[in-house]
């Protein structure tokens, strides 16, 4: 087997389909992490995660090991407390109030809602355990480098908006660049880098707001024609993808390895860009000719598609349909908020969560 450090410890919060794919792909990662702790509420399921992780890195000669220990991410100084006690290089936290699999498993007008409001006000259900994951990192004091996977591409702009360190995000961006690169199959030494947004997950009505892609240098041509298929799959069978991509990049990123990628949320920046990694310090690695401020300016274009903007003077701003479907429900509510008012907005969309799961789709 080969050697593993402490010093590359990581821990996953939450016990859902994402924090699966995640450990049981860095079960046979390489370089291989020291030890991985599962942080999940449900104990039975962390239990069960850790049981199948571990037997994946033994059968393929990894000695990565894997240990499950409750926790409710909503506790923060339990969570400070365990993080202290385990002490880990890297934090990815996968926990949400918001399943994004509810629409297809119990529909309900809650998730017609959503569906129709759009992803975006779904925000704040996204952030607050993201939030106070992170919360409870600065509580600990411990140098743990943190990568939240629950729409990063928006909840990370909302915490670096509060000062809440945050180093990227893992998932969307990641999951297309890996559908790319498998229809590319770019030769050894040229890079694909792309720019796109959680909203690019699904084709955008208008082509002109397709993702944009290049390899090297060079644009590539009909991405929505090339992501097709990518596009088709069913979304829970695609976390396999998003899964393996997020435990590639923690397993360099606990390493601290050099590495390229494509990340969302970086440096807390709304949506996903190609980044380069190296000593655990990620940075932009643009194509040449788009800068840093027309990057972050088309992606905020691409976040209105999505229903919500995140400002960067702080500010949380729900698009058209969101702003409706707010109104309609609670018409106390504003269509614009500031970011620490995440825990205040999560209250509101839980209680009407309550009230509307109860009516049939």
């Amino acid at each position: 087997m080969t050697d593993t450090a402490p010093d590359r410890d990581i821990a996953v919060v939450g016990g859902g389909s994402l924090a699966r794919s995640i450990c049981y792909s860095l079960a046979v990662a390489d370089p291989a992490p020291g030890t991985v702790t599962v942080l999940a509420r449900n104990e039975t399921a962390a239990q069960e995660i850790a049981c199948i992780a571990n037997a994946r890195a033994a059968a393929s000669s990894r000695a990565t090991r894997f240990r499950a220990t409750a926790l409710d991410a909503s506790d923060r100084d339990q969570t400070a407390w365990l993080l202290q006690r385990i002490a880990p290089r890297v934090v990815v936290n996968c926990a949400s109030v918001q399943s994004p699999w509810e629409g297809a498993h119990a529909p309900s007008a809650w998730t017609r809602l959503l569906s129709e409001a759009g992803f975006g006000l779904a925000l704040p259900l996204h952030a607050v355990l993201a939030r106070e994951v992170a919360r409870a990192i600065q509580r600990a004091g411990v140098p743990a480098v943190f990568v939240n996977a629950c729409y990063p591409d928006a909840v990370n702009p909302v915490l670096h908006a509060e000062g809440i360190p945050v180093a990227c995000g893992v998932g969307n961006v990641a999951t297309l660049a890996a559908a790319l690169h498998a229809v590319l199959r770019p030769r050894p030494g040229v890079r694909l880098r792309v720019l796109a947004h959680h909203s690019h997950l699904h084709a955008p009505a208008d082509p002109r707001d397709e993702l944009r892609a290049w390899l090297d240098d060079q644009p590539v041509p009909d991405v929505g024609g090339l992501l097709a298929a990518h596009r088709a799959c069913g979304r829970e069978e695609l976390n396999a993808v998003t899964g393996h991509t997020a435990a590639l990049f923690l397993a360099r990123l606990a390493a601290g390895t050099e590495a390229y990628a494509d990340l969302p949320g970086p440096l807390g920046l709304p949506g996903g860009y190609p980044v380069r990694i190296r000593n655990q310090q990620i940075t932009l690695d643009l194509p040449p000719g788009i800068t840093r401020k027309e990057a972050i300016a088309w992606q905020q274009r691409m976040a209105e598609l999505d229903g919500v903007v995140v400002t960067p003077s702080g500010r949380i701003h729900f698009g058209r349909r969101a702003a409706s479907a707010l109104a309609a429900h609670l018409p106390d509510t504003s269509a614009k908020h500031p970011t620490d008012s995440v825990p205040e907005l999560t209250s509101q969309l839980l209680a009407l969560r309550d009230t509307l799961r109860a009516k049939p789709d």
